[in-house]
C-alpha cells in the first residue's frame, strides 16, 4: 500500500490537516506500506517557502516520516501539459473565454442553472462557439481556460466506470454535478482535477486518502483515469474535522494551526488524543 499527505503550502497546517495526515499515516503503517508527502504548491500567489518548512515542522512534529524527495507540483508542469494534449487529441477540451463576472451573469439571466458541489454548473457558453469566433477570440489574445467537454468525456470514457471506497462501497463514476470543470487557465497550468490523477500515478498511490467534502470529485477523477490510462487506486473519504459550531476548519483560523497550538503546550499526544489517534 503506498499513501500519501497532500497539503497545499498557503498557510499553517491546523487540525483538519493533522487528522488528514495521520490518517494516511495510519492506513500505510498498518498495511506496512508506503507513506508519501506531497506539496501542491500550484497557486504560486500564495505558496510561501516558510509554509513548505512549516509543514514538515508540524509533521515532524507529530511523529511523521516520509520518503524523501518530496514531490512538489510546481516541478511538475511538463508532466499536465503532456496529460493536456492527451485529452485536446481526443477533442475533449474548449477554450472558454468568460469571467467570472460573465459567467455569473449568465447563470442569472438563465435562471436556473444547477448547483454542483463546487457552486454553480458552467452554463457551457464557450462550447458553442463555432470555429471561427474561437480564433478570432485567440487572435485578440483574450485571456482563457482550458475546459473538459464532460459529455463527450463520459462518451468516450464509458458508462459503467467504477471506483471503490473502502468504507461506503462501490460506485459508479457520475461527475456531472460539477460539469465542464476547469482544467487549466492562464495563472494555473493545471487545476487540482488535473493535478492530482496525474501524480497519484505517478508516485504509485494505491490508496488516496482525503475528506469526504472531496467524494464528488472523485467521480470526475476516476472519468480523467480512464481518459488518460493511468492507475487506478482506492479510497478512503474521511471524516471533517470541523469548530465549534460545525464549519470545516480553514488556514485563517490560526486558533487551531498547529503552530499556534504548540505554543499553548499542546503536545503531539493531545493533537493524536484529540483528533481519535491515542
Amino acid at each position: 500500500m503506498v499513501t500519501r499527505f497532500a497539503p497545499s503550502p498557503t498557510g499553517w497546517l491546523h487540525l483538519g490537516h493533522a487528522y488528514a495526515a495521520l490518517f494516511a499515516h495510519q492506513e500505510a503503517a498498518r498495511n506496512q506500506g508506503r507513506f508519501l508527502l506531497r506539496l501542491e504548491d500550484l497557486d504560486a500567489a500564495r505558496s510561501r517557502p516558510e509554509y513548505e518548512r512549516g509543514i514538515e515542522e508540524d509533521l515532524h512534529w507529530l511523529g511523521l516520516s516520509w520518503e524523501q524527495p518530496v514531490m512538489k507540483q510546481s516541478e511538475r508542469f511538463p508532466a499536465y501539459t503532456s496529460a493536456l494534449r492527451k485529452l485536446q487529441v481526443l477533442g475533449l477540451i474548449y477554450p472558454c473565454f468568460c469571467t467570472r463576472k460573465e459567467i455569473q451573469e449568465e447563470i442569472a439571466r438563465i435562471g436556473q442553472a444547477p448547483h454542483g458541489p463546487e457552486g454553480p454548473v458552467y452554463p457551457g457558453t464557450c462550447k458553442r462557439l463555432s470555429s471561427e469566433e474561437v480564433v478570432q477570440r485567440m487572435a485578440e489574445n483574450r485571456d482563457y481556460a482550458l475546459r473538459l467537454d464532460l459529455e463527450k468525456a463520459l462518451a468516450l470514457a464509458g458508462p459503467n466506470l467504477r471506483w471503490e471506497d473502502l468504507d461506503h462501497g462501490p460506485f459508479v463514476a457520475d461527475p456531472t454535478p460539477l460539469g465542464d470543470v476547469v482544467l487549466t487557465r492562464k495563472d494555473t497550468p493545471a487545476s487540482y482535477h488535473l493535478a492530482v490523477v496525474v501524480d497519484d500515478a505517478e508516485q504509485g498511490i494505491t490508496l488516496v486518502t482525503r475528506g469526504e467534502d472531496l467524494m464528488p470529485s472523485t467521480h470526475l477523477h476516476r472519468v480523467l483515469q480512464a481518459l488518460l490510462d493511468l492507475s487506478v487506486p482506492l479510497w478512503k473519504h474521511h471524516r471533517l474535522i470541523t469548530d465549534e459550531h460545525g464549519k470545516r476548519l480553514a488556514k485563517r483560523d490560526d486558533a487551531r494551526s498547529l503552530r499556534t497550538l504548540r505554543k499553548q503546550g499542546w503536545t503531539p499526544e493531545r493533537v493524536r488524543s484529540e483528533l481519535g489517534f491515542a
